[in-house]
Order: C-alpha cells, then sequence, then structure tokens
C-alpha cells in the first residue's frame, strides 16, 4: 500500500514540512514516478509558503537562463538550448519539464545546485587545497562526512566486491570518491543556502538525487555545517526496497508501477 511510511496523512505530513527552511525531496533520476511525487510534494508546499526550486540540475552559473524561463521569456526548446541541457545534465528533459512548467506557471524561482565537473574531479583527486581559492566557485571545504553517511554510499557503489580496491567505508581508498561526492553536497548547501536568504523568507525546495540526501549525510549534513537548521530530507520508496530507520525524516512509499500492455 502506498502512503507515508511514517502513517501520518499527506495533509499531515505538508503542513509539518512547510515549517521547515529547506525541504529536500530526494530522486532517482531516470524515474518518472519520482518526479511526479516531486512536483506533487512542491504543489502541496507552495499551497503553504512562498517557494525557491533548487535543482541539481543546473549549475548555479545558468541561474540566469531558469530566470528567464520562469519569466516567460523563452520556449521550451530555447530553455533547454540554453540550459545546455544535453551537456550538463543528459537525462531526458521529458522527465523534468513538469516540474520547470510548474515553476514557471506558478512564478516560482529557479535556482541552480551545482558545480562545474572538474571542481568536482580536481578535489576528489587532490582534496581542497589543491584547487586555488579563484576556482572555488564560492565554495569552502566540506564539513567531512560521517562513518554513517560514508558507509551508506559504500554500499551504495558496490559495497565490498572482488577487484574493488576500497574493501571498507573507512578505507583510505574509498577518500578520493568521498572527497567528490562532497563537493557536490557542499555546493547543493551553499546554493540552497543563498536561496533562502532572499527577502520573502522562502520555503527553499531541493530536487537532488537520493544518494545526496540519506543518513543525516549529504547536502544536510553541509547544511547543518553552514549553520541551517529545520531542514527535511524526504524520499520516494518502492513498496519493496524501504530503506531503513534513520535513511531520512519522511518516506513516502509509492504505489507499484503498473506496465502497460503492448498494442497490437
Amino acid at each position: 500500500m502506498s502512503g507515508w511510511q511514517s502513517g501520518e496523512s499527506h495533509p499531515q505530513v505538508i503542513t509539518r514540512l512547510a515549517q521547515s527552511r529547506v525541504v529536500l525531496l530526494g530522486e532517482q533520476h531516470d524515474r518518472a514516478d519520482h518526479h511526479r511525487w516531486q512536483l506533487h510534494m512542491a504543489s502541496g508546499l507552495a499551497a503553504h509558503r512562498a517557494l525557491v526550486m533548487g535543482f541539481e540540475m543546473f549549475p548555479a552559473r545558468l541561474d540566469p537562463v531558469l530566470k528567464d524561463w520562469v519569466a516567460g521569456r523563452l520556449s521550451e526548446a530555447d530553455f533547454l538550448m540554453r540550459a545546455e541541457w544535453a551537456t550538463v545534465w543528459g537525462h531526458p528533459a521529458e522527465l523534468y519539464l513538469p516540474l520547470f512548467r510548474f515553476c514557471r506557471e506558478l512564478g516560482i524561482a529557479m535556482v541552480g545546485l551545482n558545480v562545474r565537473r572538474d571542481l568536482v574531479r580536481d578535489v576528489g583527486a587532490g582534496g581542497w587545497d589543491s584547487v586555488p581559492e579563484a576556482l572555488r566557485e564560492g565554495l569552502t571545504p566540506a564539513r567531512p562526512s560521517s562513518a554513517a553517511y560514508r558507509q551508506f554510499i559504500f554500499e551504495l557503489t558496490g559495497g565490498a566486491r572482488p577487484g574493488r580496491t576500497a574493501q571498507s567505508s573507512a578505507d583510505r581508498a574509498f577518500d578520493r570518491f568521498v572527497r567528490a561526492q562532497e563537493v557536490w553536497d557542499r555546493a547543493f548547501a551553499t546554493h540552497i543556502l543563498a536561496a533562502s536568504r532572499r527577502p520573502e523568507d522562502p520555503l527553499v525546495v531541493g530536487i537532488i538525487g537520493m544518494g545526496h540526501l540519506q543518513f543525516g549525510g549529504g547536502a544536510a549534513w553541509q547544511l547543518a555545517d553552514l549553520g541551517i537548521d529545520r531542514v527535511q530530507t524526504v524520499i520516494p520508496a518502492d513498496a519493496d526496497a524501504v530503506p531503513a530507520p534513520g535513511a531520512a525524516d519522511a518516506v513516502y512509499v509509492l504505489p507499484p508501477l503498473v506496465t502497460e500492455p503492448a498494442s497490437e
């Protein structure tokens, strides 16, 4: 059965989340049902508060393009071209367009949460000190991740297996991957912090892959380090793959996918 893992009603959860400063909505990037769920969540939250929607899919340098889109100055084709969709993200735009149209139709500001991939790669390879401050895109060094988050992403990336150099989440050979992950986490947190400081005191809703959100780590961990409280992480799950307790502040169990019969 679909619904909130906590047993709360949908209105109860939406009302509670609307009192937050930041709500992080997880996704698996290629799941259309995850994006429909995100849209339902954002619509409910928008009934309570002014929103800013932050998207992992866009680097922050493209914020002027996002502003033009929300203002109605771009066609969908022009928007995707100017937003460099095919190169900065690459997943089918059709998965995300309902969310983008929602922001445009309701006049909800959109901001990019990401950074250039070279920064992620360079910090992963050599640490923050290897990158000149002028090339860090305004980011400060990430707070080192917790053991629980390291374990989560170690398992997410395949865990211990033959041929893998790192055989545990604490293995120094895993540090490079963790450093790269932390650049993304810090970028999302930094840009969410900036959005939260807008004069209208908005609720910032982050649209972010679930690998950056669970078990108290990722973007929420970095937001706490930047002094942002009242952050809620919310993720969708399949009934046969509900995450362990502590994965998120709220979990919505999705209805099973129904496969349409092939046409004759």
